[in-house]
C-alpha cells in the first residue's frame, strides 16, 4: 500500500510540474495588440496641391498621432479608438516619390507610404474679357507657372508659333526650377522673346513647350469679336508698305456691306466704321485687301458676329396658361425684314433682337390670334408676355337629377380659316373624356367659330339636341353643360313557374360606378326605373339575397323581363332508414343563407314538402321525434323543384317504432345463437338415442 502511495504523489508532482510550465511559457509570449499602419492613401498621386485622405491604424487607442511629409511634420490629432482618418494637402516638392509617414507619438511606432507628385504647368496668357480682343501690335503677357518639376533642373524654353505656321519665337528667359521643383515668371511677348518675334498677323498664336501645344491667344483686327447697331468697329492692322492703297471690305454671306478706300503712310491701319442701325444679327467677314508679301501666309481677315439681344418671350392664353406651338412673325423696322420662331412645348420661344423696333404678330394653327405691343430693343434683352387670343372650354355632363357623369366621351369639331399666308379652310376633332367631377377642360381653343360637341357613353351619342357651340367667346373660361338624358327600365320579373314575383327588390347598377337606382316589384311584379343612358348591371334581390342579374344597354327604353329560377321552388325530403323504409314524424329543418329556417314534418310517406322556396345551398337537419339534436346534418345544392332523399342508416322502422341498427343487429346475433344451441342440443340427444337403439 506504501508502494502504490508513492506512485500517486510522483504522478501528482510531474502534472503540478508540467502546468506550472506551460502557465510560464504562455505568460512570456507576446499578447496580440493593434499595430501603427497606413491602410490607404487616396490618392497615391497627383499635383502639388491635391488633398489626400490618409487612412491608417496606431496601437494606442484613443492615442495621439503626427503625419509627417518627407519628413516634416504636416498634422497631427487623436485616434477614434486606434483608427485615423486624416485629410492634408501636398505640400511643394519635386516630382517624384515621397514619403508619408505616420507616428504613434505614445509608442514611437510609425508606418510610411509614398506619395508621387506629378508635374504640372500652366501658360497663361493675360486677355481682355471677351468679347474684348487684342489686336495687332499688341503685347501678351504670358504667365508660366510649374510645380512639381524636377528639381533645379532646366527645361526647354516656350516658344510661340504665328498664325502663318512656319515662324516660331523661343523665349529668351530659360525656365529653371527651384530646389522643390516650381517655377513663376511673367514673360512679354513679343519682348521677351526671340528677335522678329511680333504680333502682326491675325489668328491665332500657338504657345509651346518641348513643341506641345500648351494654350494660345487670339490677334484680330478689330477690338471686340461681337458689335451691335450702331457700336463703334476699331479696325487694327500693321506692318503694310508705305503709301499702299487698301480696301478695307465688311461682308455679310455673300454681299458687301461696306468697302472702304484707304492709303497706308505709315504702314499702320487704323480706322473705326460704325456698325449700321439696319444690320442684320449674325456673322460679318471684314478682310483688308491686298494682301501685303509680308502676310501672305496670314491674310488680314476676320470674322466679328452682330448677335442681337436674347429676347424671351411666354406665349399665354387668355386663362394666363402657356400655349405650345404658338408661330411668332416679328417685323424688324430697322432692317425690314421678318423673324419668324415658334414656342416649344413650354410655351416659350426665343428671339436675338438687335436695337429697334420690332412688330409682332401671333398665330396658332395658322390663324392670327394676337397683335401684340411693339418691342423696342435698346442695349439689352427683354423677357415678356405674348397674350393669345385662344379660350378655355369648360364642358360638365350632367343627369336629371344633377349628378356628374365621369368617362363621357367628348369629340370636338370645328371649321376655321387660315390667314398666315394663303387662306386654307380646315376642319379639326379633339377628343377628350369627363373627369370624375363630370368635367372636361379643353384648353386654346380658337374663339369667334362654331363647334360641334358629340357626347358618348359606350360608343352611343346622347346629345344630338344638343351638341354647338355657335361662335365660341375670346374669354378665359366658357362653360356649357350637357344634358346626359334618362331612359325608363321596365322590368318584369317572375319566377321558375313563370309567375309575377311581388316585393322583390330590383338594382340597376351603371357599368362605370357611381349611378344606381332601385325598386320594388308592385302586385303584378313589375318595377319601372327611370335610369340615365348608359350601360346597367340589373340585379334581383330578396332581402340581401340575390336571385338573378343580367346586363341591359339602355340607349333608349326598354322591357326586360327576368327570370328567377331559384324563387317559388318546391322542395320535398324524403327520410328513409337503413332498410329504405320511409320515416314517418321525422322534423325536417332547411337553413337558406339570409332566410330564417322553415321546418316540417315528414308524413307516413316520410316525406317533407317545402313550398315557395328559394334555391342556393342549403342545409338540412333532420330531427327526430324525441330527439332535441339532430340525428343527421347535410348539405345540398337546390337549383329546381326536386325531392331530396337522405338516408338515416343509425335507424330501422319495426312495427312503427325506430330502433338503432346496431341493438337490432345485437338482438339478432343473440336470437341467432340461441338457435343454434337449441339446434345442437336437438341433434346431441338425438345422437344418444340413436346409440341406445343400436346397443
Amino acid at each position: 500500500m506504501t508502494k502504490t502511495l508513492h506512485t500517486k504523489i510522483r504522478s501528482l508532482t510531474i502534472f503540478l510540474l508540467i502546468l506550472t510550465f506551460i502557465v510560464i511559457t504562455l505568460s512570456f509570449l507576446p499578447k496580440a495588440k493593434a499595430e501603427t499602419k497606413i491602410i490607404s492613401l487616396d490618392p497615391s498621386s497627383g499635383n502639388v496641391g491635391t488633398t489626400v485622405q490618409l487612412i491608417a491604424n496606431i496601437s494606442t487607442p484613443d492615442g495621439l498621432y503626427n503625419i509627417s511629409f518627407n519628413g516634416v511634420e504636416l498634422l497631427g490629432g487623436s485616434a477614434s479608438g486606434n483608427n485615423v482618418t486624416a485629410s492634408f494637402t501636398i505640400p511643394h516638392a519635386p516630382e517624384g516619390a515621397h514619403d508619408v509617414t505616420i507616428i504613434d507619438m505614445k509608442t514611437g511606432e510609425n508606418d510610411t507610404a509614398t506619395f508621387t507628385v506629378l508635374t504640372s504647368y500652366l501658360f497663361e496668357p493675360a486677355l481682355p474679357e471677351s468679347p474684348a480682343q487684342l489686336q495687332q501690335e499688341a503685347n501678351v503677357t504670358i504667365s508660366a507657372n510649374m510645380t512639381g518639376g524636377k528639381s533645379n533642373y532646366t527645361y526647354p524654353n516656350i516658344k510661340v508659333q504665328t498664325p502663318s505656321g512656319n515662324l516660331t519665337y523661343e523665349a529668351l528667359v530659360n525656365i529653371t526650377t527651384n530646389a522643390v521643383g516650381d517655377y513663376y515668371r511673367n514673360l512679354t511677348y513679343p519682348d521677351d522673346f526671340s528677335s522678329g518675334a511680333n504680333t502682326n498677323f491675325t489668328g491665332d498664336y500657338k504657345i509651346l513647350l518641348n513643341e506641345t501645344v500648351v494654350n494660345s491667344f487670339f490677334i484680330g483686327l478689330t477690338n471686340s469679336s461681337e458689335y451691335h447697331r450702331g457700336d463703334l468697329v476699331n479696325i487694327k492692322a500693321i506692318d503694310y508698305p508705305l503709301n499702299q492703297n487698301v480696301s478695307v471690305t465688311i461682308s455679310f454671306g455673300n454681299e458687301s456691306i461696306d468697302s472702304i478706300p484707304l492709303n497706308v503712310t505709315d504702314g499702320i491701319i487704323n480706322k473705326n466704321w460704325h456698325v449700321p442701325q439696319d444690320a442684320l444679327v449674325g456673322n460679318y467677314t471684314l478682310s483688308i485687301t491686298p494682301v501685303p508679301e509680308s502676310k501672305q501666309e496670314a491674310n488680314d481677315t476676320q470674322i466679328f458676329e452682330v448677335p442681337g439681344f436674347r429676347t424671351e418671350i411666354l406665349t399665354l392664353n387668355l386663362a394666363n396658361q402657356t400655349v405650345p406651338n404658338i408661330f411668332i412673325k416679328a417685323y424688324d423696322q430697322s432692317a425690314d425684314v421678318y423673324y419668324n420662331t415658334t414656342s416649344n412645348g413650354n410655351g416659350s420661344a426665343s428671339f436675338m433682337f438687335e436695337r429697334g423696333i420690332y412688330n409682332c404678330e401671333v398665330f396658332f394653327k395658322e390663324v392670327r390670334v394676337g397683335t401684340p405691343p411693339n418691342v423696342t430693343i435698346t442695349n439689352k434683352g427683354e423677357q415678356m408676355n405674348f397674350t393669345c387670343e385662344l379660350a378655355n372650354l369648360n364642358i360638365k355632363v350632367m343627369d336629371m337629377q344633377n349628378v356628374s357623369i365621369p368617362q363621357v366621351s367628348i369629340s370636338l369639331t370645328y371649321n376655321y380659316t387660315t390667314n398666315l399666308d394663303e387662306k386654307e379652310n380646315r376642319t379639326e376633332t379633339e377628343f377628350g373624356e369627363t373627369n370624375v367631377t363630370g368635367t372636361l377642360q379643353l384648353h386654346s381653343l380658337l374663339p369667334n367659330i362654331d363647334y360641334t360637341i358629340n357626347a358618348s357613353r359606350y360608343g352611343d351619342v346622347f346629345n344630338q339636341n344638343n351638341n354647338t357651340v355657335s361662335n365660341l367667346s375670346a374669354e378665359a373660361y366658357v362653360d356649357i353643360m350637357i344634358l346626359c338624358p334618362a331612359k325608363m327600365l321596365h322590368v318584369n320579373v317572375v319566377d321558375a313557374h313563370n309567375q309575377s314575383i311581388v316585393n322583390v327588390t330590383v338594382k340597376a347598377q351603371e357599368f362605370m360606378g357611381g349611378l344606381h337606382y332601385s325598386k320594388t316589384t308592385n302586385i303584378n311584379g313589375t318595377a319601372i326605373l327611370n335610369c340615365t343612358f348608359g350601360r346597367y348591371f340589373v340585379r334581383v334581390y330578396i332581402g340581401e339575397i340575390q336571385l338573378n342579374e343580367t346586363t341591359v344597354d339602355l340607349f333608349q327604353n326598354q322591357n326586360i323581363s327576368i327570370t328567377c329560377n331559384f324563387y317559388g321552388l318546391t322542395v320535398s325530403v324524403r327520410v328513409i332508414d337503413y332498410l329504405g323504409q320511409p320515416i314517418p314524424n321525422a322534423n325536417v329543418t332547411l337553413q337558406r343563407e339570409g332566410l330564417q329556417p322553415r321546418s316540417n314534418i315528414t308524413k307516413s310517406n316520410g316525406v317533407a314538402t317545402f313550398s315557395d322556396f328559394i334555391g342556393g345551398s342549403v342545409q338540412i337537419a333532420i330531427y327526430l321525434s324525441d330527439k332535441t339534436q339532430p340525428c343527421i346534418e347535410t348539405a345540398s345544392s337546390v337549383v329546381s323543384s326536386a325531392t331530396i332523399e337522405i338516408k338515416i342508416g343509425k335507424y330501422v322502422l319495426i312495427a312503427g317504432i325506430l330502433v338503432e341498427t346496431s341493438q337490432l343487429a345485437t338482438a339478432l346475433v343473440i336470437a341467432a345463437a340461441i338457435i343454434l344451441v337449441i339446434l345442437v342440443e336437438v341433434y346431441r340427444r338425438k345422437h344418444v338415442k340413436l346409440q341406445k337403439s343400436s346397443d
